[in-house]
């Protein structure tokens, strides 16, 4: 198998579960029907970062949630699939809008749920805390738990392989 930092180096289009992955799995109700998910600011950045760098960032869950499209929003990330039941509908319909193969594809997942979507990716990935069935179907582990800084920490390593972290520290370093 290639090294995991030369399939990095060719991701074009970063795909993120959100239940577990970017959200430690918790979801809070109140008594007048809000929801209320808790974001982790640098999975945030890193993203933003992954957008920057020219990367596709798409987020397929099962659930929907306002919350949801409101993070999505405000990171910059145009492709929110929700209350999708059938993961793989939206994956292929996301490699044939950008005309991807799934080698460019990288995939965050959490759960037995995501095992399609990370069988066939090819960069597949779970967070620290998955289920051992995604964690048996993934390339890389995060040492991060979901909502804890995982999506980040898999951010910077896919522009590491990429080749343009320097430039990102450079940017950042400038007075």
């Amino acid at each position: 198998m290639k090294k995991l930092t030369q399939i990095a180096k060719n991701i074009k289009l970063v795909i993120l579960d959100v239940d577990g992955v970017l959200t430690d799995g918790s979801i809070i109700l109140d008594n007048k029907g809000n929801e209320f998910k808790s974001f982790n600011v640098r999975d945030g950045h890193g993203i933003k970062m992954l957008i920057r760098a020219g990367i596709t960032v798409a987020m397929i869950t099962g659930r929907y949630s306002k919350v949801v499209e409101r993070r999505a929003h405000e990171l910059g990330i145009k492709e929110v699939y929700q209350k999708c039941y059938d993961k793989r509908i939206a994956y292929r319909h996301l490699i044939e809008k950008y005309s991807l193969d799934p080698e460019e594809v990288a995939y965050i997942g959490d759960d037995i749920v995501d095992l399609p979507l990370l069988k066939v990716s090819g960069f597949s990935a779970s967070v620290a805390d998955a289920t051992a069935e995604a964690k048996n179907a993934s390339m890389m582990i995060t040492k991060n738990k979901g909502g804890k800084g995982a999506v980040r920490e898999i951010c910077d390593f896919i522009l590491k392989a990429k080749g343009v972290w320097k430039g990102i520290l450079d940017g950042y370093s400038q007075t």
